[in-house]
């Protein structure tokens, strides 16, 4: 095994002849031939189906449960409830209150009370009707202001505050006494549902030697492995969790894919048969957890040149019935609360409360699109107020090397946010539109906006930052990669690849690139945060380093040529002496290693710099780097029905590397993508704490139709951190999309929205025409 001790930067100038070209993904065969499977597609002969009954209440105590019926039911082979339950009925990465299967009560409408394994899902679904469930209704908390106040009743013992985070930076007080102009607005964001392709499966049987085995659509396996464990009172070492293919996740398939994967475990051992667990759409809705509500209130002070001098913020979020990985979500927003600007006094609160509504945990983003359209749409309101113009006022306030962040952080290394703005400005033409797009006055306006950021590159000082990836070179020279990190189609299986070959000196073909297996790759953490490139690829580039260095060692005894006078250039072991003309093959000394009985396998080990923070100050090196982008948008917005038509819209982002080009831009598109539906469509409704959709005919997301033209403008600095100084991408790209939006709209309409989404409504009305039961207390959000 190889660690990382030290990274030498590549100058960004360099060449590659792997990295940053445009070669092929290295899943793209199996899916576009179809030969991929999913987890649904894995099938085991006279395998059962499991099914679930969910609760009838989003609040109630459970007095009795009776499955007397069902267990006469010749075809039912088994009826569980929390009282079959071996191990723990509680688990959770940070709190362990989330029910595998409710005991106490229900806490939402998506928990399950008792699982059914049958021949086929229909009976075992029709089975579990007959279950008697004599519930006790208790106050239902729809509103996370209500929920923490102290008459509220607890949803979960100890109270319904789930975490608050804070930072304190400078004296607000004397920031404001120094500002000349000082505003204050609230900003409100909604629930809003992944919407991957491919609802959550998962398929379960007994182990060969003892203990289960999984296939699943599972995002963060060794999460599941973990809570699995503690479920089914089981060693770690019985439980092997497989990814299957998986069609789409941007966080959603990990808590409620825990949860399936212990339901189907529990059904598999009590019947000693394969159990298949598939949530229909509606389940999904209905069950899936989603991206956090936010109300934010911002106050803002500045001097009359621009100069901010102080924020206050305080913001409330709706985490739903259980904890997931809100504690973490909450901070990531409570990190970059301020935005990525110089602002010398900070102070912000950020909590997370429980309530009944279905429960909110990771999301692309994970705490930043919330913050990000509060703080952009805010600098604009001050840009307004200031008689300023947007882009001018974010130049003169914006982070630059040797700043100091809202967390007491001082950034080194390239911090490159005003040349994203610059870039993206110069390449929309923004004066220019700025300028004629304000002389529209007909029924269709136009108008553009902006909106930038920054965002910390993974897990930083939530936790230990780890992976494992292994390179393997076969005796006749193919690899095989396989890694912790998973690729959930954002392309982290071909830039683990292209690293592997790039340091090999071969060409992407020979790369076969191995989903993650529990019981084959080291526990590498969860695949969230925008981790996958710069730690799996940091660990991808240690273990093939080590590989190289093999080869080279045999190569050098074959060709009696010292080690370091060898390169390896498109699967050509020569001399870089130029008086010596010898060289092998790289298969050729892929053989001889295997015949000499050298093992060319290496499994490399990153691990992330380190971080700190203080908890009760909110002070502290959040991350060890971060990635910079700016956003403008271009829209037309129709003043009489409020229909918003988005046009263009130009990214540019600091990628630090783009070690695989095409996926760098392909994130960016689906980034673009998710931040318009972010802004203008999506919203998952709930009227006391009952969803009021179940499925893509009423919650509304983007089509190809609605997308815009997008320009991507891939800025290349690399980090000493990163593997060839790659950093990340899948995230930054959609936290600044929907504020751009927002933001234009304002330009073309005068009117300022303070609440996602922006639907005909909101920008023909000036309100929002609600199904569901208003957030808090916030007021007049629309102007």
């Amino acid at each position: 095994m190889t660690t990382n001790k030290e990274n030498p930067i590549n100058k960004s100038k360099k060449t590659y002849a792997v990295v940053g070209s445009n070669p092929r993904r290295v899943d793209a065969w199996g899916k576009v031939t179809g030969r991929a499977l999913f987890a649904e597609d894995h099938n085991r002969p006279n395998q059962l189906w499991g099914a679930v009954l969910r609760a009838e209440h989003p609040h109630a105590r459970i007095v009795d449960i009776d499955v007397s019926q069902v267990k006469k039911l010749p075809w039912i082979k088994t009826i569980l409830t929390h009282y079959d339950i071996p191990g723990q009925v509680c688990f959770g990465q940070v709190n362990p209150d989330h029910r595998i299967l409710a005991d106490d009560k229900v806490r939402y409408l998506g928990d399950g009370v008792a699982i059914a394994a049958a021949t086929s899902k229909e009976t075992a679904r029709e089975a579990l009707k007959k279950v008697k469930v004599t519930y006790e209704p208790l106050p239902v908390i729809d509103d996370p202001v209500e929920a923490l106040k102290e008459s509220a009743i607890p949803i979960h013992p100890g109270g319904n505050l789930i975490k608050h985070h804070l930072i304190r930076k400078g004296n607000v007080d004397d920031g404001f006494a120094k500002a000349d102009v000082v505003i204050e607005q609230t900003y409100q964001t909604p629930f809003v549902e992944h919407a991957y392709l491919e609802p959550e499966a998962v398929l379960a049987e007994p182990g060969a030697q003892g203990g289960v085995r999984v296939i699943a659509s599972v995002q963060n396996p060794y999460s599941t492995r973990t809570a699995m464990a503690l479920v089914l009172n089981l060693p770690l070492s019985k439980i092997e969790v497989i990814q299957a293919t998986l069609g789409g996740s941007f966080g959603g398939k990990d808590q409620v894919m825990t949860v399936m994967c212990c339901r189907a475990a529990l059904l598999a051992l009590a019947t000693g048969m394969p159990v298949k667990i598939v949530n229909s759409r509606e389940e999904s809705f209905l069950e899936s957890y989603k991206r956090h509500p936010y109300i934010m209130k911002y106050r803002v002070g500045a001097k009359q040149d621009g100069r901010i001098t102080a924020m206050d913020i305080d913001i409330i979020a709706d985490g739903g019935a259980y904890t997931a990985m809100s504690p973490f979500v909450t901070w990531r927003s409570a990190v970059q609360v301020a935005g990525p600007y110089q602002i010398p006094n900070v102070k912000a609160d950020v909590r997370v409360a429980y309530t009944n509504n279905t429960y909110a945990s990771a999301m692309r983003g994970f705490g930043s699109p919330q913050v990000n359209f509060a703080i952009e749409s805010l600098i604009d309101e001050l840009a307004a107020e200031l008689g300023m113009d947007p882009l001018r006022l974010r130049f003169m306030n914006v982070l630059q090397k040797e700043s100091v962040t809202a967390t007491g952080q001082k950034l080194t290394g390239n911090v490159t946010i005003g040349e994203a703005l610059e870039t993206a400005a110069d390449k929309a033409i923004w004066e220019g539109k700025r300028k004629q797009y304000e002389r529209d006055s007909g029924r269709v306006r136009r108008g553009i906006g902006l909106a930038c950021s920054y965002r910390g590159v993974s897990l930083g000082a939530e936790g230990v930052d780890q992976a494992a990836t292994i390179v393997a070179v076969q005796k006749d020279g193919s690899v095989i990669v396989s890694s912790g990190i998973i690729d959930m189609g954002q392309g982290a299986a071909t830039q683990m690849c292209v690293i592997a070959a790039e340091v090999l000196g071969i060409n992407l073909d020979r790369v076969q690139f191995l989903d993650a297996n529990t019981s084959r790759v080291p526990d590498s953490g969860p695949t969230v945060a925008s981790r996958g490139t710069i730690i799996g690829g940091g660990a991808a580039r240690l273990a093939a380093t080590e590989v190289r260095d093999k080869l080279l060692q045999v190569a050098s005894e074959e060709l009696e040529t010292p080690k370091e006078n060898l390169v390896i250039i498109n699967g050509q072991i020569q001399s870089i002496n130029s008086k010596e003309e010898k060289e092998l093959s790289f298969n050729q000394v892929a053989q001889l290693a295997f015949d000499k009985g050298h093992h060319l396998m290496a499994i490399g080990w990153f691990r992330a710099p380190h971080t700190d923070w203080n908890e009760e100050t909110g002070q502290g090196n959040a991350y060890f780097t971060y990635v910079y982008g700016a956003n403008i948008a271009e829209v037309s917005v129709d003043m009489d029905t409020g229909e918003v038509t988005v046009h263009k819209v130009t990214s540019a982002h600091d990628v630090g590397r783009a070690i695989f080009r095409p996926g760098v831009e392909g994130q960016i598109f689906g980034g673009v993508a998710m931040g318009l539906g972010y802004g203008v469509l999506e919203e998952y409704l709930l009227k006391d704490a009952t969803p009021q959709l179940q499925n893509f005919d009423e919650y509304l997301i983007p089509t190809s139709m609605d997308m815009p033209e997008v320009t991507p403008l891939i800025l290349e600095h690399p980090d000493t951190a990163g593997p060839f100084g790659a950093k990340s991408i899948a995230e930054p790209a959609t936290e600044i999309a929907a504020p751009a939006i927002i933001n234009a709209i304002a330009h073309a309409t005068g009117r300022r929205i303070r609440e996602l989404p922006a639907n005909l409504e909101a920008v023909r009305l000036g309100k929002k025409l609600r199904r569901s039961s208003p957030r808090g207390s916030a007021k007049g959000n629309i102007d």
